[in-house]
Parts: structure tokens; C-alpha cells; sequence
């Protein structure tokens, strides 16, 4: 076998010798991307006649872990109604549930998109948002809204949108 392997090696050195595409061996692999050789597929008794015999059988167990991060969330949705007579100041506590208790405390915050509103558009801060500074349990109740009768100038019913959102203090 080596002096055969050496007298190619010389010849392809000193000369070439053509070689014909009959004479090169086909490839035993898929020769495009992707293509896997095909898998028999028999049962046990196929396996037992064709001359397959399974010498080992091996149970792989694995165990997997996730970290899944909730965030918190308000899960309330808060709604004050209030009669205000004139230059009566009213005074309204309003409870904040969220999804769970906070994992660390003095670290969340809530933030209001408006914490002092003119609800009727005369440029006087009537309606002030109270809330405390850090979410320390589930259910936030120190929260209260303030409005000062005196500060509003025209009678009628009034609404507004104020979003809370929860903060990181970082």
C-alpha cells in the first residue's frame, strides 16, 4: 500500500496523470448543506433479523431551573367621586393594590403623571395627589387626595386621567 501511495505521490510530482470522473470515487455523504444520512428505522425484531443488536440503553434525566422575574404592578384601578360645596376643603384616602409585596424595601416608588391639578382650567393648583415616598407592603393605604373648594372658580362636573406608574429608585 505505501509504494502505491509513493507512485501517485511521484507522479503527481513529476507528471500529471489524467484521471477520468468514472475512475473517482463517489462521495458516501449527502453532498448538500443540510441533508442528514438517514437513520434505519426498525423495530426490535427487524433489528434482531437484519443483524442490529442494541447493546446499550441509556435514560437521561435533566433538570432545568428558570429564574422568572415578575415585575410589580398596579393591579387596582382607582376611582374618586367627590361633592365639593363651595370653598369647602375635602379630604378623599384612596387604597393602591398591587401584584405582590415588594421583594426589598424602601426601593419602589409610585409615580403619578400629575401629583398637583387645576381641574378646572382657571390656573389655580386646586387638587393635590398625596402618596408615601417608598412601596414597602401590598396594599398602599397611606395614599389621599386634597381639594380646596376655594381654589375652584366655576360650579360643574369636572374628570380627569392621572396614570401611576412604579418606580425604581436608583
Amino acid at each position: 500500500m505505501k509504494k502505491i501511495l509513493f507512485i501517485f505521490l511521484v507522479s503527481g510530482i513529476l507528471g500529471t496523470v489524467p484521471l477520468e470522473a468514472e475512475t473517482l470515487p463517489k462521495p458516501s455523504f449527502p453532498v448538500e448543506m443540510g441533508e442528514l444520512p438517514e437513520v434505519p428505522t426498525q423495530t426490535p425484531e427487524e433489528e434482531v433479523a437484519a443483524g442490529w443488536k442494541l447493546e446499550k440503553n441509556y435514560t437521561v434525566v435533566l433538570e432545568s431551573k428558570l429564574n422568572v422575574f415578575v415585575p410589580l404592578e398596579i393591579i387596582s384601578d382607582i376611582d374618586i367621586d367627590a361633592v365639593v360645596i363651595d370653598k369647602e376643603e375635602a379630604t378623599i384616602p384612596f387604597e393602591i393594590v398591587l401584584n405582590k409585596e415588594p421583594e426589598r424595601k424602601d426601593y419602589y416608588k409610585l409615580k403619578f403623571s400629575e401629583t398637583e391639578i387645576d381641574i378646572d382650567n382657571d390656573g389655580r393648583i386646586d387638587t393635590v395627589i398625596y402618596s408615601p415616598k417608598y412601596i414597602n407592603q401590598r396594599i398602599i393605604r397611606e395614599n389621599y387626595v386634597k381639594i380646596q373648594g376655594e381654589n375652584i372658580s366655576e360650579d360643574g362636573k369636572y374628570s380627569k386621567k392621572i396614570y401611576i406608574t412604579v418606580e425604581v429608585d436608583e
